[in-house]
């Protein structure tokens, strides 16, 4: 059994995107919020949040959490692991972090 190679999108220029902040996509027909942390850190994960249903995750406000780099949900505030997705109160709620890369000054997610 051979692995699936991921389908990278070009999402946006890596200009888009400000420092400490997010940006929402439609990859694939899935909701994706792209985040970009510092100048040359991005993340992405699911931009549904999972106890709304609404898609904000992108719109959140991004920092640490003891040791955690997460995003809090404009709704209900809940925090998401940019690196693993997972929903530091309610482990239940987490969403599926996606694969970033950047090249040519542009952002490529492929999601897992």
């Amino acid at each position: 059994m051979t692995a699936a190679i991921p389908e990278w999108s070009a999402v946006c220029a890596v200009d888009d995107i400000l420092p400490g902040t997010g940006v929402a996509a439609r990859v694939l027909g899935r909701h994706v919020a792209v985040f970009r942390i510092g100048a040359e850190e991005f993340f992405a994960i699911d931009n549904i949040d999972p106890k709304s249903g609404a898609s904000v995750l992108s719109r959140g406000l991004v920092g640490n959490l003891g040791e955690h780099l997460v995003v809090a949900s404009p709704i209900y505030k809940n925090h998401f692991n940019l690196r693993t997705g997972t929903c530091l109160e309610s482990p239940e709620h987490s969403v599926m972090p996606h694969r970033v890369r950047v090249e040519d000054g542009k952002v490529f997610v492929a999601l897992s």
